[in-house]
């Protein structure tokens, strides 16, 4: 029997005029960009919940399904997110978009910040993106950036996360 990989991605795009376009406030600058790439890794467990088409959406073909992961490891947290799926009528082949709100600690350190995936598998080659949104880390996470790798065999998932934290610059 096949098994059936579906990796679940939702896509934020926040573009145009407004606060996000303005300058950064100094608070904003004290973060070196410079840090060390740390590794983390760990399990996961993931429950996809498929929605019902938005009003006018009857018919299409582009699925929604809510996310809810547990990590552990590492990363010791939850997340709550939102699918975009499509599978072509070509066997293996597919598309997804997602965005999901982590909420726990990393290596100790307690906060959120947000993951955007984005897949696709051709003929079943997967491509998968899945990295950290700029500036979306809190509290002991601010100045989080990184990428996530997601690994699954034998019905069981693990991730590999690349990651490094922004260094406030010590007082003089």
């Amino acid at each position: 029997m096949k098994t059936r990989v579906a990796v679940v991605f939702a896509v934020c795009v926040c573009f145009g005029p407004g606060p996000r376009a303005q300058i950064p406030s100094p608070e904003h600058q004290i973060m070196k960009e410079t840090a060390m790439t740390t590794t983390a890794s760990g399990s996961f467990e993931v429950k996809l919940t498929p929605q019902p088409p938005d009003a006018g959406q009857e018919g299409s073909t582009v699925g929604r399904m809510l996310i809810d992961k547990q990590f552990h490891g590492d990363l010791e947290a939850v997340s709550k997110g939102q699918m975009l799926a499509f599978r072509s009528a070509v066997e293996g082949s597919a598309g997804y978009v997602a965005i999901e709100e982590v909420s726990g600690t990393l290596s100790g350190r307690r906060g959120t910040f947000v993951l955007q995936h984005s897949g696709t598998m051709t003929r079943g080659e997967p491509h998968l993106s899945l990295h950290v949104v700029p500036d979306s880390g809190t509290d002991q996470l601010a100045g989080l950036s990184g990428s996530m790798s997601i690994d699954i065999r034998d019905g069981g998932h693990s991730y590999t996360f690349e990651y490094s934290l922004a260094v406030e610059p010590a007082d003089d």
